[in-house]
This record gives structure tokens, sequence and C-alpha cells, in this order.
């Protein structure tokens, strides 16, 4: 199989690349810039210049694949409307150029906002829906594309998908831990995050690639909930730090963009996703990865 992925020099995107060359496929990346083609190239990945905003050549990377894969993301905290836009385009451009053809289209999306109240399963519906909606409502979106001949999978990655490395999430509350001289947690810390080790939730996708039927909806979730308070005291103990409560109204002074995240509980199951394709996770945890200094060096 050749599959083309966006955001192939990304956080989880190499991960993927790197898993789908070990179980013997071949891979075009989608590199931005002269360094990450350079990253993609001496791993032997075919390469495709361009962007999120090049619409272009997401159109060359999917008719050159068997599989696209659908990594990339501005993430533009500051302009999330910006993030939203483009994530929209750039699903419509690809399953557009994958339509009638089987496919597979594998897209990454959030837990973050499925449901309240209890953890999420691989049978929620998300409510984005619409280009105004969160991710600009990708997520339903490409799951549109089924009924036009494409075999649409859906990975709902957890809020930390962790490791060494690791410049995601918990990353920022480790950096505001450091300059606050305090680990933090939001009121009494009990609202909790899923997390997934990095190599783990890179074989989810390789697995969904290969085998998910269309229309599937795939959660990369190994641990279901981890309290806040529980990452707060792994992080401070890493760095030497205390750790206390901070009140609600002044998460976003403390923790910056992540505290609106840090106060809310995203969580979710992954009974359907184990035994859809015999995945289980074997990575470090998240307080395993805390502990052994991954957010520390």
């Amino acid at each position: 199989m050749r599959a083309f992925v966006t955001g192939a020099t990304g956080w989880i995107g190499s991960a993927v690349v790197d898993e789908l060359i070990s179980a013997g496929h071949q891979v075009i990346g989608l590199a931005r810039s002269e360094r990450a083609e350079q990253v993609l190239v001496a791993k032997g990945v075919g390469v495709v210049r361009g962007d999120l905003d090049d619409l272009d050549s997401l159109r060359r990377g999917a008719a050159r694949a068997d599989a696209v894969i659908h990594m990339a993301n501005k993430h533009d905290w500051s302009n999330p409307a910006e993030s939203d836009r483009s994530e929209r385009a750039a699903v419509r451009t690809l399953g557009d150029a994958l339509a009638g053809t089987d496919r597979p289209f594998v897209v990454a999306a959030p837990l973050s906002g499925l449901v309240d109240g209890r953890p999420a399963t691989e049978d929620d519906v998300s409510p984005a829906v619409g280009p105004d909606s969160n991710r600009g409502g990708s997520e339903n979106l490409a799951l549109d594309y089924v009924a036009q001949g494409v075999r649409t999978v859906i990975t709902r990655f957890a809020p930390s998908v962790h490791g060494r490395g690791d410049w995601g999430f918990v990353n920022f509350l480790t950096a505001a831990a450091r300059k606050q001289g305090l680990s933090g947690y939001v009121g009494d810390g009990s609202t909790a995050w899923s997390a997934v080790h990095r190599g783990d939730a890179a074989r989810l996708v390789r697995l969904g690639t290969e085998q998910a039927p269309a229309g599937t909806r795939l959660h990369a979730v190994a641990e279901e909930a981890v309290t806040t308070r529980a990452i707060a005291e792994a992080i401070g103990d890493s760095l030497g730090l205390p750790v206390g409560s901070v009140a609600p109204q002044d998460a976003g002074a403390h923790f910056g963009f992540v505290g609106s995240f840090f106060a809310s509980t995203m969580t979710a199951s992954n009974d359907v996703t184990r035994k859809l394709l015999s995945w289980e996770p074997t990575g470090p945890s998240l307080l395993a990865d805390i502990a052994a200094g991954a957010y520390t060096a």
C-alpha cells in the first residue's frame, strides 16, 4: 500500500510514517518546508511539497496514493476560525479526490466536545456540523464521503498523546508549572483526561488504514481517565515543584490557552476499537512517561 500522509513530520504523523514503513508500506508525505522534505527523504519517504492551504498539493498526493491519512491541522490557538476553515477545506479536497475509489481515508479528530457527563464511545456522533463548528465539522464531512465510495475512518485522539518529545498539552502544562513555580490543577482536580502513548496511537492508525470498515470511528485511547490532579502531581514531582489548586477563574492566567482544556473532562472508552482491530496498547502510561522525564529534558 502507498499512503499519502498529511502532517507527516508532526508529533503523531511522524510516528504514523515510521509505523507504516516498518509494516512494509510505502509513504508519501506532505512537506511545507525544505527542512520537512529533508526529514522525509532521509526516511525513504516520497514528498509532495505544499501545505493545507495549497489544495492542489493535496490533490496530487491523493492521486498518487492507495490510502490517505490526514493528520495535519494548523492548531492556531490564536485564530481557531482559521484552523477550522483550513481543516474543512482540506477534508473536502481530499474526499473529493477519493470519491468513487473505495480507498481508505483516515481522518484525525479530537475527543473534546463529544459528550458531557460520561466517557465518549465510538458510537457517539460528533455534534460538530457545518463550517462554523469545531474543526469545521470535518469529522461529519469526512463521513459523508462514505456514500460517495470512500472508506472513511475517523480516528479520535485522546487529549494527551504522550511520549518523549511531545509538544502537546502536557508540554504546555509543564511549561506553565516552571513559569509559575507551581504545578497546578483546576479546582479540586477531579476532572480527567484520556491518554495514549504515541507509539500505540500510530499503530492504531496503521491498523485502521489496513482493516477498518467504511464509517468506522476509532478511539486512540489507552487510559480512559487520568485525573488532572494526578497529572499535576506527576509534573510537580518531576520538576521538584509544589502542587496546588488553581481557582477556575484563574486558570487562563496560570496555564494560558490550555487552562480551559485542563478544567474540562475529556474521556472516552476504547472497547469497540480494541475488539474491532485486536489493538492492545503496550506503551507506558502518561504518569509513567512524566515520571521518566519525558517532559523535563
